[in-house]
């Protein structure tokens, strides 16, 4: 089944969970989508996990846009979306537009997602035909302006803004939108009170989806974050089996006869 937003919409109204990883190749789309996992995104943490830069503010729309490619081409089901980069979609709903045009056409993306309260371009990017994914409380593009990796809306008016920042963003079109780094209570009452799903990263159970960056995911990271869950340890199988193709190479156990002409 093609997962499409109203899927999703559909999903939040029959109280059914469903699944996002971050993808950025092909392999990854693959394997992802033939899992069944409903959401892959083309996360901007690319900009940490392949281009190995310290931060997500670092990588530019020229630099996703093959990552984007190279997923939408190779999901079958699932639904892509594309995350806007930092500095793509700020300066005003005409750029927001301009670019995501741009991602919509050169990567074949299905959606775009975009950081904070952005009203004005999220409703310009929904009455021009691009689904958007809204995206609220830790913003890692906003890292330096909120003072770290902190937890946000740990207390009453920071809960308030933060309700009221979702609603912005339910009220400018956005057909979902991910919550970062929120107490669990008050993600699950965002939840009750949002027509639009949420999706969950260290923001507890009770959000209609959960999201993780697939190198956490799969171990591959080396260091994930605390909210995070490894499924196996990629990292060690990888080492492990690279280990030992150095050694058969070194003692001249490989190739042997069968991997010869």
């Amino acid at each position: 089944m093609k997962i499409r937003t109203s899927t999703l919409l559909e999903l939040k109204r029959t109280g059914k969970k469903f699944s996002c990883l971050t993808s950025y190749d092909q392999q990854t789309a693959e394997i992802f989508d033939a899992a069944g996992i409903e959401v892959l995104l083309v996360g901007d943490s690319a900009s940490n996990t392949v281009l190995a830069n310290d931060d997500t503010i670092s990588v530019t729309l020229d630099e996703m846009i093959p990552f984007g490619k190279a997923v939408a081409r190779s999901a079958r089901s699932a639904l892509v979306v594309f995350d806007l980069p930092f500095g793509s979609y700020e300066e005003s709903a005409d750029q927001a537009l301009k670019n995501s045009i741009r991602v919509m056409k050169e990567t074949g993306a299905h959606a775009v997602k975009l950081e904070g309260p952005k009203s004005e371009q999220i409703r310009h990017l929904v009455d021009s035909g691009i689904p958007v994914m809204g995206h609220a409380g830790f913003t890692p593009q906003s890292v330096h302006a909120l003072g770290g990796y902190k937890i946000q809306g740990k207390n009453d008016e920071a809960a308030k803004r933060l309700r009221e920042d979702c609603l912005a963003i339910e009220e400018a079109g956005a057909f979902a939108v991910v919550l970062e780094m929120v107490p669990a209570d008050l993600a699950a009452e965002i939840t009750s009170e949002l027509t639009i799903p949420t999706i969950g990263i260290g923001a507890g159970a009770g959000t209609d989806g959960q999201v993780l960056v697939w190198t956490d995911f799969a171990g591959l990271s080396g260091r994930s974050p605390s909210f995070s869950k490894s499924y196996l340890n990629l990292r060690e199988l990888l080492t492990d089996a690279a280990t030992r193709y150095r050694t058969e190479v070194a003692e001249g156990a490989f190739p042997t006869k069968d991997q010869s002409f």
